[in-house]
C-alpha cells in the first residue's frame, strides 16, 4: 500500500509541474511536510478544472458528475484507483478538509458549464468556490490541525485565492471569451472593455492583495515562503497587467518570464532567511 500512495502522489506533482511552473516552483520551497499534501490538492482542482474548460468532445456535464461522485465515494472508502483522488483523498481526511469546501469548488466548476456572463453574486459564489476554498484546503494543511491559528488566517487564505483568481480572468480573457465564451468579470463587455473598467477591477485586486500580505506573514514558517513566492510571482504579473492597456489585455496573454521567476525565487528566498518577508 505504500508503493501504491507514493505512486499516486507523484502524479499528483507530475501533474503540478506539467501544468503550472509557477506554482510547483513554490511547492518545492515548502518545508518537505507541506510538498505531497498541496501536490495532491493540486492534482485535485487541475483535473476538474479540465473537465469544463478543454474536453470539448466529451459530455463534461457527465464527466464532472462521475468526478464528484468518484471524488466523495474515495473519501469515504479511503482509496480510489484513480491516482489523483486517492492522493487526494488521503490529505482530506488526514487534515479534515470540510466537504463542504470541496462541495463549493465542484459546484464553481458546474457554473462554467452553466453560465457565460456572471453577474455580482454568481461572480462572489465563483470565487469563493474556485479560488478561495482552495487557499482553505491549503491552509488546513498548514495548520496541521491548530484550529485557532485556521480561523486566524482563513480570511487571509481567501483571499489570496482571490487574488490569484481575478488575476487569471484579466490575463486570459481573450480566450475564455474566444474559446469558451465567457466573461467573469460582472458587468464588462468584452468588445467594448475601457480604461475605467481596467482600473476598477485592478483596485478591487489590490486590496485583496495587501489584505492577503497580513496573512502571509503570520503562516507557519515551512509554507510561508512558498504562499509568498506564489504572491511576489502573481503580483508581478498584476504590475505588468496594469502597465498595460485595456486593448492589450483583450489581445494578448500576459506572462512573467521565467528569468524573472528565477529572480524572484532568488530574492523571495533571500527575504526568507533575513525575515524580512
Amino acid at each position: 500500500m505504500k508503493l501504491f500512495d507514493e505512486v499516486c502522489v507523484e502524479c499528483s506533482a507530475h501533474i503540478t509541474k506539467r501544468y503550472s511552473t509557477s506554482f510547483s516552483m513554490g511547492i518545492r520551497v515548502f518545508e518537505e511536510k507541506y510538498r505531497n499534501p498541496i501536490y495532491a490538492i493540486y492534482g485535485f482542482v487541475r483535473f476538474a478544472d479540465e473537465i469544463v474548460d478543454t474536453f470539448h468532445d466529451h459530455d463534461k456535464r457527465e464527466l464532472l458528475n462521475r468526478f464528484r461522485k468518484d471524488t466523495f465515494q474515495s473519501i469515504e472508502e479511503g482509496i480510489s484507483l484513480n491516482p489523483v483522488l486517492h492522493s487526494f483523498q488521503s490529505v482530506v481526511r488526514k487534515y479534515n478538509i470540510e466537504d463542504g469546501l470541496i462541495e463549493a469548488f465542484l459546484k464553481s466548476m458546474e457554473m462554467d458549464l452553466e453560465h457565460h456572463d456572471y453577474e455580482q453574486s454568481l461572480y462572489e459564489q465563483y470565487i469563493y468556490g474556485s479560488a478561495e476554498v482552495v487557499g482553505l484546503m491549503c491552509l488546513r494543511v498548514f495548520c496541521e490541525g491548530n484550529a485557532a491559528q485556521y480561523d486566524e488566517l482563513k480570511d487571509y487564505a481567501k483571499s489570496l485565492g482571490a487574488a490569484f483568481q481575478k488575476i487569471n480572468f484579466l490575463r486570459d480573457m481573450r480566450s475564455d471569451f474566444d474559446d469558451r465564451g465567457r466573461v467573469y468579470f460582472p458587468g464588462i463587455d468584452f468588445s467594448k472593455f475601457t480604461e475605467e473598467e481596467k482600473d476598477q477591477i485592478e483596485v478591487d485586486i489590490k486590496k485583496d492583495f495587501d489584505h492577503a500580505y497580513i496573512g502571509i506573514q503570520n503562516l507557519p514558517k515551512g509554507a510561508r515562503l512558498g504562499v509568498y513566492l506564489a504572491y511576489k510571482y502573481y503580483l508581478n504579473l498584476y504590475k505588468k497587467i496594469k502597465k498595460s492597456s485595456a486593448e492589450r489585455v483583450q489581445s494578448e496573454r500576459i506572462r512573467v518570464r521565467d528569468s524573472k521567476k528565477v529572480y524572484l525565487l532568488f530574492s523571495s528566498t533571500v527575504r526568507n532567511r533575513l525575515n524580512i518577508l
